[in-house]
């Protein structure tokens, strides 16, 4: 596996004309990739460098350190959705590390020091992957104090991005909540992706990363204990992994589409209408949270907004892969069809944690509100 490149970046112009266009060749690059990908026949760092080279590192970060705001400010909010789009559609895999790398460095802007920030901001420019791994294996990730310091013990699961990611925001269990922590994350031995054994999401290399023993300086904590669980960002963070779903939505009926042109099937010309409705509808929900959830005063009927479009991707992302196989018939389950791969990727990539605790949470609000969803002028 290759290094990442760490050239500095020039300020990307184009992408801020015109993300899709500047973005095209690269993506398309990566669509061509991914089945090679899935199948382990290469990784994700080829992929990734492409967007180091393209300059889509150094856009995401705040205005303020140089970069387009994406993932960061709510005049982005609609720009970023489309970012997450355009990954998702080209390779679920790739936009979910994105999309960690995204989640890591708003974290670090919400409640990191300015030297935290400074150091951060300027790592990712030269192209440095950051991710975000909050998932406790079975012995969670605690701090035990020492008289040199201090050190961690136990180990994350779902650890995306091994031997890609380059730093991670990794939550220890504290009794006052969670503690985010910035920890370097290269150590091949304490990596094992071998448990990584999913039908969907292969590419992520994804696994358990082992902490026990890990020495932590007062330069690794981020924030406070507790911080990690704040709203509006956490659950109102869903938007940016439910708009990479979005983009797995609208490869697949895309494909479908392709499959039936210039048809005169009645029935086949009714699953295309009805893919573009339900993949529209899955964009314009998670446009909508995304402006709301990053609002400066963005407040609990916010993150029920967004929790409700996180709702609506997955019932829409449903429907959609059944149109899809109605459409293709037996084909979109043979080995080497693009949609097969793409199915199981978005199929999986559905299944976030809690996913009822989440509607729960929307429906309360809903319930308890004067003017809930729908009745708003």
């Amino acid at each position: 596996m290759s290094m990442h490149k760490t050239a500095t970046f020039i300020r990307p112009r184009r992408i801020e004309d015109s993300l899709e266009d500047d973005l095209a060749t690269v993506l398309t690059t990566i669509a061509g990739r991914a089945d090679a990908a899935d199948r382990g026949e290469t990784g994700l760092d080829a992929d990734l460098d492409l967007l180091r080279e393209a300059g889509l590192f150094a856009a995401i970060l705040p205005r303020q350190a140089g970069g387009l705001g994406l993932g960061f400010e709510a005049g982005a909010a609609v720009r970023t959705v489309t970012l997450l789009r355009c990954l998702g559609r080209a390779n679920l895999s790739v936009a979910r590390l994105i999309e960690g790398h995204m989640n890591a460095l708003k974290l670090i802007m919400l409640y990191g020091d300015c030297f935290q920030q400074d150091e951060a901001f300027s790592a990712s420019r030269l192209g440095a992957l950051f991710g975000v791994w909050g998932a406790d294996s079975d012995k969670p990730v605690t701090i035990e104090r020492t008289s040199a310091g201090a050190r961690l013990n136990g180990a994350k699961r779902f650890a995306s991005g091994l031997g890609l990611v380059d730093r991670a925001i990794v939550t220890a269990t504290t009794p006052d909540g969670p503690q985010l922590m910035l920890l370097a994350a290269r150590d091949p031995a304490r990596m094992d992706a071998s448990v990584w054994q999913t039908s969907g999401m292969r590419a992520t290399a994804s696994g358990i990363y082992d902490f026990d023993g890990f020495s932590v300086t007062g330069a690794a904590y981020i924030g406070k204990p507790g911080d990690y669980t704040r709203e509006p960002h956490f659950e109102g963070g869903v938007w940016r992994y439910a708009a990479a779903q979005v983009g797995g939505m609208e490869a697949i009926a895309k494909v479908a589409r392709t499959a039936v042109a210039g048809t005169d099937d009645p029935h086949q010309l009714r699953r295309v209408a009805e893919l573009a409705m339900l993949c529209e509808t899955g964009r314009l929900w998670v446009e909508r949270a995304a402006e709301r959830a990053e609002h400066p005063e963005a407040d609990d009927a916010a993150v029920a907004y967004v929790l409700l479009a996180r709702e609506v991707v997955e019932q829409t992302a449903q429907k959609v892969i059944a149109l899809a196989d109605r459409a293709l018939g037996s084909r979109s389950f043979f080995n080497g069809h693009p949609v097969e791969r793409m199915r199981r990727d978005l199929a999986f990539f559905l299944r976030q944690a809690n996913l009822d605790g989440k509607l729960d949470v929307a429906a309360r609000n809903v319930a308890g509100s004067p003017h809930p969803i729908g009745e708003r002028w």
